[in-house]
């Protein structure tokens, strides 16, 4: 059987010990989304989703049993594991890249990591790797238009193998132009029963917009750079509509980098979702500075029921050098407003930025404690190309320049503690949070904390 296009990604749960005991999968939306344009353009296409599957023999199975024409290895760009650009993640791109060779494939690669190294994945293999917002790059690529005259895209010329760079590409300016994700290339149902098996619901993927238009200084964006643009109220609306109808999700995530940016288009889309009966209870990402009460009175309304918000710290003077654009009093004020209605108020929390030192750390600590979240996730801050921040400590940067799998956790620079340090930290905390009665174990991670913390404090004065 003939195709003409294969399209997979690196996203593999397996590979990520952190990931296979959250059990938490969500299929590629971003692969889907560029599937769903390819077919629209009268392309065969085939979908190889490997997040549950053996990734390595199932890549090569399809590719011998399609032959396809190009093999696009697509990464999901809506999920925050393919922009950790993880090295579990690129090994299997790589080994895509192989197996398509071998097969006489052409093949094509676009994702964070493909971006920030397109030398790299070049050498591994890749004849394109597209770079910025995929989908017309892909669709001109996969119908037939010379390289060169593609924006865009990195390739290698034919004749003198030489790499080469074409215009960058414009950002779709219109997101409800685009169709509906491919839903029916995938088996949902593996999806459903890993989720069914381990949390008693089914949760889906959505996103209603694209990019970030804020500025923290640590914050990577290489597929929208400080674009952001959003879907029309109603169109995002129908789409929940279509999905419950279809698959009957319990849940739903919003994968936006930032949901709910707009006062006036988040109270327009409440009304869509109730007058379609859509609403479905969902997560989201936010910033605390806009969750306002009238704000967080639409969220609920459409059906939110848990907002994840980069607090980051509870020092001002860290989110100050972050370029956070935050005060920690509105922390504390999301939180009141969301507590007002009833929904989990959950924090993403940043230990080791360069400007940090211990009573910054405590300050954090107490800022949790007092805040009381449903729930958190603890990071060390990782330099990332393009950013200000890995621009202050790349010199400071040794051989390992990516985290393995997303529980790494591990300084990439010289910071002011040491990983250990920051990991027993982030045990205690979320500890602390997610098991407030085990007293217990409380005590003796954080006892664990302050044991790493005297040590540090010893060697710093044998040095000095």
């Amino acid at each position: 059987m003939q195709m003409d296009v294969l399209i997979t990604h690196s996203n593999h749960l397996w590979y990520d010990e952190k990931q296979r005991e959250k059990m938490q999968p969500y299929p590629p939306l971003q692969t889907l989304l560029a599937a769903a344009v390819l077919r629209h353009e009268g392309l065969r296409v085939e979908v190889c989703d490997v997040t549950l599957r053996a990734a390595e023999a199932r890549i090569a199975q399809a590719i011998a049993r399609m032959a396809p024409c190009l093999v696009v290895v697509c990464e999901d760009d809506f999920n925050f594991l393919t922009k950790m650009c993880l090295l579990r993640n690129r090994e299997l791109a790589f080994s895509t890249a192989r197996t398509a060779k071998a097969y006489g494939c052409r093949v094509a690669v676009h994702g964070s990591d493909s971006s920030d190294h397109v030398s790299t994945y070049v050498k591994a293999g890749f004849d394109y790797v597209l770079i910025g917002e995929v989908e017309e790059t892909l669709r001109q690529l996969a119908t037939g238009t010379p390289p060169e005259g593609i924006d865009g895209l990195a390739y290698v010329e034919t004749e003198s193998g030489r790499l080469r760079f074409t215009a960058p590409r414009h950002v779709r300016e219109r997101l409800d132009d685009l169709p509906l994700p491919a839903w029916d290339l995938i088996d949902m149902e593996p999806y459903r029963e890993a989720w069914l098996k381990h949390h008693g619901y089914f949760s889906m993927n959505l996103v209603s917009s694209r990019g970030c238009p804020y500025r923290c200084n640590w914050c990577a964006k290489p597929i929208y750079g400080n674009h952001y643009r959003v879907r029309s109220p109603r169109a995002v609306a129908e789409e929940m509509s279509f999905v419950k109808k279809r698959f009957a999700p319990e849940h739903i995530w919003f994968a936006d980098d930032i949901f709910a940016l707009s006062a006036q288009w988040t109270s327009e889309f409440a009304a869509a979702v109730e007058d379609l009966n859509a609403a479905i209870p969902f997560k989201m990402q936010s910033r605390c500075d806009l969750m306002t009460r009238s704000t967080v009175a639409d969220i609920k309304r459409a059906g939110c029921v848990e907002v994840w918000m980069g607090a980051e710290s509870g020092s001002q003077r860290v989110l100050n050098a972050m370029d956070k654009g935050i005060r920690v009093e509105q922390i504390h004020q999301a939180r009141r407003n969301l507590n007002a209605y009833g929904i989990r108020a959950c924090w993403f929390l940043q230990f080791g930025y360069p400007a940090e030192d211990w009573e910054d750390i405590e300050s954090t600590i107490r800022m949790v404690r007092a805040t009381r979240p449903h729930d958190i996730g603890v990071s060390v801050s990782y330099p990332l190309p393009g950013t200000k921040f890995h621009q202050l400590v790349s010199a400071e940067l040794g051989k390992k320049a990516n985290w393995s799998e997303s529980g790494d956790l591990t300084m990439m620079f010289h910071g002011p503690f040491s990983t250990e340090l920051y990991r027993a930290i982030a045990h205690a905390l979320h500890l602390e949070v997610r098991s407030p009665n085990k007293f217990t174990a409380i005590g003796e991670a954080w006892a664990v904390v302050e044991t790493l913390r005297a040590a540090e404090r010893a060697r710093v004065e044998v040095a000095s």
